[in-house]
């Protein structure tokens, strides 16, 4: 598994981050400062990038994230079943079965763009 350690502060809308070993994107953020002795707290929400979940998580501020890396790769659509497609990679040439986020309409032969996160695999856009 390959990710970057940052601060729960450095957390900003729109970074990828691992809650719970699901990766997701933050979507709001808020930093809560405390008193005299006390420390910052974070008050993260993000959605799961896979299944789409709202998560919810409350950490201090020095607390240490893992942040994903996430590889984004260009495919051509083989054929489409249900929520699940039948794709060629364009660099490797390998054919690969994975599933398409909500919202994106595609069809047999189009180009789109997939994201590689720990060996899961979701078409997240059609070019």
């Amino acid at each position: 598994m390959v990710f970057k350690i940052i601060n729960a502060t450095e957390a900003k809308p729109g970074v990828s981050i691992f809650i719970d070993g699901a990766p997701c994107t933050v979507r709001n953020m808020d930093v809560s400062k405390t008193g005299k002795h006390g420390h910052a707290k974070c008050r993260m929400e993000a959605i799961g990038i896979f299944d789409g979940k709202k998560r919810v998580l409350v950490v201090p501020g020095h607390e240490r994230m893992e942040i994903p890396l996430i590889e984004k790769k260009k495919a051509q659509i083989l054929s489409v079943t249900g929520e699940r497609a039948s794709v060629m990679d364009l660099e490797s040439f390998e054919t690969l079965d994975m599933e398409i986020e909500t919202g994106v309409e595609i069809g047999e032969g189009d180009q789109v763009e997939y994201w590689k996160i720990n060996e899961q695999r979701i078409i997240k856009r059609k070019f």
